[in-house]
């Protein structure tokens, strides 16, 4: 009997939902997938497309424009992208601009955005990162400053997940410099709305290289005073840590989709090569190793399943969050690891999927807050 790695919260109704992002998945976004590597991004069009099949935003209410279901519906999608080793399109950092608007946003704000990326008419993108600050949100140097009825914002930053392809973007400025985090804000840009606005190149990462992540250039942007997140000066830290929770079990929803997606190549691929006329997975070390695979990806399911159903029901904490986070990424790079090794020199091909699951694995101890980071949060906690 084959080992079952469905997520337990899968119902008959998440399960007829699963079928039509799994077919998205597999006849829309496969195909083009060496074609987005290629040039660094997907294009505006799958993401449309998306939008079109209520893929997207769909745990945001019905009111705005959403799918009205929770965060079980976009773990389906993150699930299934990521068992297939497709990174081109980045739907939760789509949803976690989103969820800043819904749970922060001004009811303008929300109803004037939200049915826009529901529909994949804009794609979101979150400018935190800097050239000179990271996971310190402290040291933020990008300015916003008050002038009448708009902000004219100054600075640049960089590793923007979806920043080529944005329509809306996320800037988290100084306000006032003096007050240190609170004097942190999130504006609101849009990019084709106006003038100073510049993206620079899309990185040339080692891993995602269907990802669209750019340098993002504000030169004398101004926005009107009503694209301030909230309508309040000051809040943009507090908004920030208050949606860690949802961003990290995101990373760790990845991670064990990865894993299994990762076993299953490698089972597969185990059964087919043969060694000295036997084929590989009949060795005992290749049966203990997947052995050892099978059981990472088992822990890892039900740990991050736990966290899904605890964030559903609102009770998930920023330290489980944090541990999720830390855990799962750290297996994840052991298990595809371990994947590629019993792939011999296959694994290091960019046309086999486990060779494309490595590179694309690192990145995930490092974005959404390092892992010394988690490890900081976890602590303050003992």
């Amino acid at each position: 009997m084959p080992i079952d790695f469905q997520p337990a919260w899968i119902d008959e109704t998440l399960a007829m939902y699963q079928d039509t992002v799994v077919r998205f998945v597999e006849t829309e976004m496969l195909p083009q997938d060496e074609a987005a590597r290629k040039q660094g991004h997907v294009g505006h069009a799958l993401w449309r497309r998306a939008g079109e099949l209520g893929l997207l935003c769909s745990d945001i209410p019905e009111q705005y424009g959403g799918g009205g279901g929770d965060f079980r519906h976009e773990s389906v999608f993150y699930d299934a992208m990521s068992r297939r080793g497709l990174t081109g399109m980045s739907p939760s950092v789509h949803s976690i601009v989103a969820h800043y608007l819904l749970n922060h946003g001004t009811e303008a704000q929300k109803q004037r955005f939200l049915p826009r990326m529901a529909r994949g008419e804009i794609v979101g993108a979150i400018a935190m990162s800097e050239p000179g600050a990271g996971s310190d949100l402290q040291g933020v140097r990008t300015r916003a400053l008050r002038q009448g009825d708009n902000y004219l914002i100054n600075g640049s930053k960089t590793f923007i997940t979806n920043g080529y392809l944005a329509g809306i973007v996320l800037v988290v400025a100084k306000t006032d410099p003096s007050q240190g985090a609170r004097g942190t804000s999130i504006l609101i840009v849009e990019p084709k709305e106006v003038e100073g606005f510049r993206v620079g190149r899309v990185l040339d990462k080692i891993g995602l290289k269907a990802q669209d992540t750019s340098e993002l250039f504000f030169d004398d942007v101004t926005v009107p005073a009503d694209n301030l997140l909230g309508g309040a000066e000051g809040q943009g830290f507090f908004q920030l840590m208050s949606d860690l929770p949802y961003e990290r079990t995101i990373i760790g929803v990845i991670a064990a989709a990865a894993m299994e997606g990762a076993y299953q190549a490698t089972l597969d691929y185990t059964r087919q090569r043969s060694a000295f006329g036997t084929p590989i997975a009949e060795f005992q070390n290749t049966k203990f190793k997947l052995a050892e695979i099978a059981t990472i990806c088992k822990v890892a399911r039900t740990f991050v399943d736990r966290c899904v159903m605890d964030l559903v029901a609102g009770k998930l904490d920023t330290v489980t969050a944090s541990m999720v986070k830390l855990w799962s990424s750290e297996q994840q790079a052991k298990v595809v690891d371990e994947c590629l090794q019993l792939h011999g020199g296959y694994g290091f091909m960019n046309e086999y999927l486990i060779g494309r699951m490595y590179v694309d694995a690192r990145i995930q101890r490092i974005y959404g807050g390092t892992n010394e980071i988690m490890k900081h949060v976890i602590a303050r906690a003992m």
